[in-house]
C-alpha cells in the first residue's frame, strides 16, 4: 500500500492505493451498503475520488492508524467468514447425527414392532396349543368317564310325570352347573341366570322346548327349584361320584411294592353345609371320601365317593358302608386311607387290610387314651427322621417326622399296625399390632406333638412318604371343603326344600372335581375365565361337539 498528497493548511490530501480489497468486503446489519461494513466511520468521501486515489481523505498522521485499522478489521472479517464457516459445519454435522439418530431409532423401533409381532404370534401359538392341548385333554376325559356332564345325568330316575314334560331333568342339571361356572353361587343367582340364559347355553345344556317365536325356551325358576327339591339325592350323588371316580388318572397301585413308593391315597373327612337345613330342621352333615396326593389327583382333591350323616349318629358306623361303596366301583386295593383322629377305630384297621386290601394311616388323640399313652411313653431316639418346612402369609412351620417299626405293646392295642410315628410341629406366626399411632411386631410360637399309626411297613413307606401323605390329607379340607365355603359360598346358601341341600353339594363337588381333573388349580379363577372363555367352558363341562 503507497500513500501519496500534498499539504494544504487545512488538511493533507492523501492518496492510498492498495485498498481495493477493502471495498470488496461485504457487511451486514449496520444500516450501510454490504461493502462498506466497518468502513463508514473511518472515511468521510465528499467527491467523487479519481482512479488512484483514495475514497475519502485523511490526515497524514492518521495514515499508518487507518491501516492499521483496515488490517484488523480484515483479519477480524476474515476470522468471522471462518467461525460462520465453522458454525455452519457445525449445523451440517448436527443435522446429520439429528439425521443418523431418526435413522436409528426408526430402525430401533421397527425392529421392536417385529419383536412385538413375533412375539404376539408366539403367544397366540402358544395360547392356540394350549387350547388343544386342553380340549384334548377334556376329550379323553370324556371318554373315560362315558361322556359330558349332560350324560352324567341320563341315568338318574325322573320324580316327575313324564307327560308334558317340557324340560329334562339332565337340561336342567346341566344349567344348575353352568351358572356356577358363570359365578352364581346363590340359588336366586342361579335361577335367574337359567331364565336369562342364551340359545347356545341353553343348546349346549339339551333344552328342547321351543316357544312360539321357535327359540329355545328356557325353565323357569320355579321349575328349577322344584327339580332340585325332587331329584333323588343318593341317586344323583352317585352318578356324580361314579363320573369323577372314572376320571381319577391315579396309576395302578404297586402292590405288592418292592421299595417305598407313594401309593395312590384316599382321605375321608365330614363336613358340615351350616346354611342348609333338613326337613328335620337338621343342619346337613355329609361324610365324604376323595382322591388326594400326588400319586391319585395331581392338581387337587376330587370328591369321588360321599354319604349323608344321619341326626341322630356321627362319621364313625357310615364310614365303612361308603368305603365299600366306593369299592364297588373303584377298587380301593393298595390305596392308603386316611383319616382323622375319630376314625382310628378297630373297625376300621381290620376293614381296610382284609376286607378291602388296602393300608391306613391314622391320627392318635384322647379318644384312644391307653394308645396315645403307649406311643408317648416310646423311646424315639432311634427312629428314622424327615424334616419339612413352610413358610408364608406371615407363618412359618417346620414339621420333624419320626418313624420307626411298631413294637409289640402297640401291635396288641391296634391289629395291622405297622409303623408308628411322630409329628412335632413348630408355627411361628408374625403379625403386627398397634392402635392406629404406634405399632409393634408380634411373634406367636405355638408347639404340636401329634402320634400316628400305619400298616405300611418299613419296605412300603419311609418317613418322607410318611409325610406326604400326613400333607396330603389336608387336601380334602383345603381343596375341597374350604373351596365349597369360601368359593362357591356353602355356608351362605340357605336353601331348606326336599333334597335341594344335598344336591347342590353334590353340584359343587361335581364342579371343583371337574376343573381339579382338567388341570385347573385355582376354581376362583376358572370360573371367572371360564365366564368369557368358550373353549375353557367346554373343556371343564365337557360339553365337546366335536370328535
Amino acid at each position: 500500500m503507497t500513500v501519496s498528497g500534498a499539504a494544504s493548511p487545512d488538511f493533507r490530501q492523501l492518496k492510498v492505493t492498495g485498498l481495493a480489497a477493502i471495498w470488496l468486503r461485504r457487511g451486514k446489519g449496520n444500516g450501510t451498503p454490504d461493502k462498506t461494513k466497518g468502513f463508514s466511520h473511518l472515511f468521510t468521501c465528499r467527491e467523487a475520488p479519481l482512479r488512484d486515489q483514495s475514497c475519502m481523505p485523511a490526515a497524514l498522521a492518521d495514515a499508518e492508524a487507518v491501516i492499521t485499522a483496515a488490517e484488523d478489521i480484515t483479519r477480524e472479517a476474515a476470522a468471522a467468514d471462518e467461525a460462520r464457516a465453522r458454525r455452519k459445519d457445525r449445523k451440517a454435522e448436527r443435522r446429520r447425527l439429528r439425521a443418523e439418530d431418526r435413522e436409528q431409532k426408526a430402525a430401533e423401533q421397527a425392529e421392536r414392532a417385529r419383536e412385538r409381532k413375533a412375539e404376539e404370534e408366539r403367544l397366540r401359538a402358544g395360547a392356540e396349543e394350549a387350547r388343544k392341548v386342553l380340549l384334548r385333554k377334556a376329550r379323553v376325559l370324556r371318554d373315560a368317564a362315558g361322556g359330558s356332564i349332560r350324560d352324567c345325568f341320563e341315568g338318574l330316575p325322573e320324580p316327575r310325570d313324564p307327560r308334558g314334560l317340557r324340560h329334562p331333568l339332565p337340561a336342567v342339571l346341566t344349567l344348575v352347573v353352568l351358572a356356577m361356572l358363570h359365578g352364581k353361587t346363590k340359588l336366586a343367582a342361579i335361577t335367574a341366570w337359567i331364565r336369562h340364559a342364551g340359545q347356545e347355553a341353553l343348546a349346549m345344556a339339551g333344552c328342547r322346548h321351543r316357544g312360539k317365536d321357535g327359540r329355545l325356551a328356557a325353565p323357569s325358576p320355579k321349575t328349577v327349584i322344584r327339580l332340585l327339591g325332587l331329584a333323588g339325592a343318593k341317586a344323583l350323588a352317585g352318578a356324580v361320584n361314579r363320573y369323577l371316580a372314572a376320571g381319577v388318572a391315579a396309576k395302578p397301585p404297586a402292590y405288592p411294592v418292592s421299595g417305598p413308593v407313594l401309593q395312590p391315597q384316599v382321605a375321608c373327612d365330614g363336613k358340615m353345609a351350616r346354611g342348609a337345613l333338613r326337613g328335620d330342621g337338621t343342619p346337613l352333615f355329609l361324610l365324604s371320601a376323595a382322591a388326594v396326593g400326588p400319586a391319585s389327583a395331581g392338581s387337587g382333591a376330587v370328591v369321588i365317593a360321599d354319604r349323608e350323616i344321619p341326626s341322630k349318629t356321627n362319621e364313625v358306623p357310615e364310614m365303612a358302608p361308603m368305603l365299600r361303596e366306593l369299592n364297588e366301583y373303584f377298587p380301593l386295593a393298595g390305596h392308603v386311607l386316611t383319616g382323622d383322629a375319630l376314625h382310628t377305630q378297630d373297625d376300621f384297621g381290620v376293614l381296610s387290610r382284609e376286607e378291602l386290601g388296602a393300608h391306613f394311616l391314622l391320627a392318635v388323640k384322647k379318644n384312644r387314651k391307653n394308645l396315645l399313652a403307649a406311643l408317648a411313653g416310646l423311646c424315639w431316639a432311634g427312629a428314622a427322621r424327615h424334616v419339612t418346612g413352610d413358610k408364608g402369609h406371615g407363618r412359618e412351620e417346620t414339621r420333624s417326622h419320626l418313624v420307626m417299626d411298631a413294637p409289640e405293646e402297640i401291635k396288641a392295642l391296634f391289629p395291622h399296625v405297622e409303623q408308628v410315628a411322630k409329628v412335632h410341629r413348630v408355627r411361628t406366626v408374625r403379625y403386627w399390632k398397634g392402635d392406629g399411632r404406634t405399632w409393634r411386631l408380634v411373634t406367636k410360637t405355638a408347639r404340636e406333638t401329634v402320634y400316628l399309626i400305619t400298616s405300611l411297613t418299613s419296605r412300603e413307606a419311609g418317613p418322607e412318604h410318611i409325610a406326604a401323605y400326613i400333607r396330603a390329607h389336608w387336601g380334602i379340607e383345603n381343596q375341597v371343603h374350604w373351596v365349597r365355603d369360601a368359593t362357591l359360598r356353602e355356608d351362605d346358601s340357605k336353601v331348606r326344600a326336599g333334597n335341594s341341600p344335598r344336591n347342590l353339594a353334590t353340584l359343587r363337588n361335581l364342579l371343583t372335581g371337574l376343573c381339579r381333573q382338567l388341570g385347573l388349580d385355582g376354581i376362583a379363577a376358572a370360573i371367572r375365565e371360564a365366564e368369557y372363555d368358550k373353549d375353557l367352558l367346554t373343556a371343564i363341562t365337557r360339553l365337546i361337539t366335536a370328535p
